[in-house]
């Protein structure tokens, strides 16, 4: 065996999961063939052993399943995957039928198919660390946990208990797994397992697992029960409404739960190898494991960092601008221990602005998931201040105004000069070009752009825009900075809109453009959930703020006057800006934007849509409507690479979905590209362009990018 390493004396098997030449343990294909070998030296030592100790030489116990290889997957691979599924459950039964007590010793995380090898065992004995994390998130890969881990989970928990564990992937803690009955035994520290799991094989030489036992009951009933009955009967139509039908994992999963309640344990097994099966092989699983474990790795692993320079993490950082976006970012340093300093120009909009944080902390302490002193540690790393000069010292200061150049100037030129020595200035902008305002600033290579997303507190991306003079070191610094916070960076070059802002502006454009050509503006928000996005795009513009558009496209307008130029705005920009300058509707904040908002009443869509825009002999093909909306996003993501705003497919991919609500279904922006056959993908952007304009073209350079960044699988 080359990934396992096995050891019998004193009548104990000690199982030893070893993956040479990997950090991690894996389900890979020497490791299953591994597996067999162990299962038949078990069952021929059988007489002479007293019990079976799972351990792991890695840091961590077992991460799971082989990703690389499901990535080269075909869809006529099922059948053999399949068979090489219930090769490995039959392994694992052969381990837990053996007649003796099987202890697995967890020193570290076990995740999906890692958590499936702990559940082989009669005991969980695990280290008692909150890092430590045990689960099964395979819905978040667009897989089930179809190891066992579905019916077992099921079986231990109950079909309501293991649910959140299952169709949401939730994962736990040794402590919460101790809770919930799935770890049995904490100990302090890894030299600990081993001694507990000695005695307990003493103290239990008949071992069994639950579901073997005479007499088992599935906890809390099987669909039979009126009161489960009563929950599953309404929980597909929910689970569709979430899903819209884009996500078959979950809706797989679900019907392996219901289902594998009904009969035998083995029976149950092989309903979910079937399923399992037909997911692995299926486009949305491999869009899904491309970027949610590949590409967030990529990330996670620092390969947009300039590389070769020393980690770093600002202890001062200064923030000009207590509005929500400034009030947000000094919450998200101070939760991470830095010291903030938060400036407005009175000192009564800067204590407003550390409001902010006393309201969320105070949240957070009514839940029951903060202690009042941590509230108070958290809030005094606040300082909110009109003056300047408590600015001294801030190893980052980080401008949040308005988005206005000579404005964003003079808050530059007035705080720049109070940075410690090396120290760097950001600007939170999501569409002025970062090397522009750079000009205002007596060091441009530490002047960098952090764009944050609004709710910061919610929003876990952070868009990283190098200018022009940018040096390494700033960039570095500032992927750093937002690592510290929690948060996913991306780092892009710069341009008009960067990325993120850019591409969202062809999502909203393109839905207020339908709303132009006569289409109902229900049938334009229905098209956008419908696509996978999580709001419809006149929803999400009135959130965004319409003036807001409008403030960007006289900028843009005046920008390129300035250079000689003319822009030519599109439909939907033209559309907006009468919505704005005609018509006065603004947007949320303002009351009236698409969508009317009665004081204290719900939302709706605004009548006068219908009448200024409406035509009664609009048609319209809701593929199209779809499409329009995913390939327009895409498209200009594809121009983005092509131009060297975006470098890599992995910051394209996360940026898309983590910043603008791209369908997770897909992928991200480019991966929806490469999941669909890029052939595909540019014959049907043809056949948009010839039907609603030049948005929809892409370029020989374009595609040339396109397939120069296509990825190794």
């Amino acid at each position: 065996m080359q990934t396992i390493r096995y050891e019998l004396a004193d009548g104990i098997a000690t199982v030893t999961f070893d993956e040479p030449d990997s950090a991690v343990n894996t389900m890979c294909q020497q490791w299953q063939a591994d597996m067999s070998e162990l299962a038949a030296q078990l069952l021929a030592e059988k007489d002479a052993i007293r019990g079976v100790v799972l351990a792991s030489a890695k840091s961590t116990f077992f991460a799971g399943a082989d990703l690389k290889g499901t990535m080269r997957l075909k869809e006529s691979d099922a059948p053999e995957i399949y068979r090489g599924i219930e090769l490995v459950k039959k392994n694992f039964r052969t381990i837990e039928t053996l007649g003796k007590p099987v202890v697995a010793c967890l020193n570290g995380s076990a995740l999906g198919g890692g958590w499936e090898v702990a559940l082989c065992a009669h005991r969980r004995i695990a280290v008692d660390e909150a890092k430590i994390q045990f689960g099964t998130p395979e819905v978040s890969l667009g897989l089930i946990p179809g190891a066992g881990g579905i019916t077992k989970m099921t079986r231990l928990l109950g079909l309501m208990g293991a649910q959140p564990y299952i169709l949401e992937g939730q994962l736990f803690t040794p402590r919460e797994a101790l809770e919930l009955g799935v770890v049995h035994e904490l100990v302090p520290d890894a030299a600990s397992l081993r001694a507990a799991a000695l005695a307990w094989i003493e103290a239990n030489p008949k071992a069994q697992q639950p579901w073997d036992e005479k007499g088992y009951r599935i906890p809390g009933g099987t669909p039979d029960n009126p009161k489960v009955a009563g929950a599953l009967a309404v929980a597909p139509a929910m689970l569709r409404q979430k899903t819209r039908g884009l996500y078959p994992a979950v809706e797989f999963a679900l019907n392996a739960m219901v289902e594998g309640t009904q009969v035998d344990f083995d029976t149950a097994t092989r309903i979910e190898s079937r399923y399992l099966a037909r997911l692995i092989v299926s486009p949305v699983a491999k869009n899904m494991i491309n970027t949610f474990f590949f590409n967030m790795n990529a990330i996670k692993g620092g390969q947009s960092r300039p590389q070769g320079l020393a980690r770093w993490k600002p202890k001062k950082v200064g923030i000009l601008g207590a509005g929500m976006m400034g009030g947000g970012i000094a919450y998200a340093q101070a939760s991470r221990g830095i010291e903030t300093v938060l400036k407005d120009v009175s000192q009564a909009k800067a204590d407003a602005g550390k409001g902010y944080s006393a309201k969320l902390t105070q949240s957070r302490v009514d839940k029951g998931r903060m202690g009042a002193h941590d509230q108070q540690a958290l809030l005094a790393r606040i300082t909110p201040t009109e003056a300047a000069q408590d600015l001294q010292g801030c190893d980052l200061i980080i401008e949040a105004v308005f988005e206005n150049r000579e404005l964003k100037a003079r808050v530059t030129q007035e705080a720049e000069p109070m940075l410690a020595e090396g120290g760097c200035f950001a600007s939170n902008t999501s569409t002025l070009p970062i090397s522009g305002l750079a000009k205002a600033s007596a060091r441009p290579q530490k002047f960098v752009g952090i764009h944050f997303f609004s709710p910061v507190d919610k929003m876990k991306l952070v868009e990283i825009i190098r200018g022009q003079a940018t040096d390494d070191e700033t960039v570095a610094r500032a992927f750093d900075y937002v690592q510290a916070l929690g948060k996913i960076p991306i780092v892009v070059n710069d341009s008009r809109g960067f990325f993120t802002s850019r591409v969202f502006g062809t999502f909203v454009m393109e839905g207020a453009a339908m709303v132009g050509e006569g289409i109902p503006a229900a049938v334009v928000e229905q098209a956008g959930l419908q696509a996978g996005m999580p709001v419809g795009p006149l929803a999400v513009m009135d959130e965004t703020a319409l003036s807001l558009a409008v403030h960007v496209l006289d900028q843009t307008r005046a920008d390129y006057r300035a250079d000689g130029g003319t822009y030519i705005a599109s439909p939907g920009e033209l559309l907006v800006e009468r919505m704005v300058k005609e018509f006065d509707r603004n947007g949320r904040a303002a009351g009236a934007g698409f969508y009317d908002y009665p004081e204290g009443g719900r939302k709706s869509l605004w009548p006068g849509l219908g009448k200024l825009f409406g035509r009664d002999d609009a048609q319209w093909d809701m593929q199209d409507l779809k499409d329009r909306l995913l390939y327009r996003q895409s498209i200009e993501t594809a121009r983005c690479l092509a131009e060297g705003v975006l470098t890599t497919v992995h910051d394209a991919n996360i940026g898309s979905i983590f910043g603008i609500g791209f369908p997770a279904w897909t992928g991200g922006a480019l991966q929806f590209i490469y999941g669909t056959g890029i052939d595909a993908f540019w014959h049907r952007a043809e056949v948009l362009a010839a039907k609603y304009g030049p948005g929809f073209v892409v370029s020989p350079q374009v595609k040339h990018a396109v397939r120069e960044h296509e990825p190794w699988y």
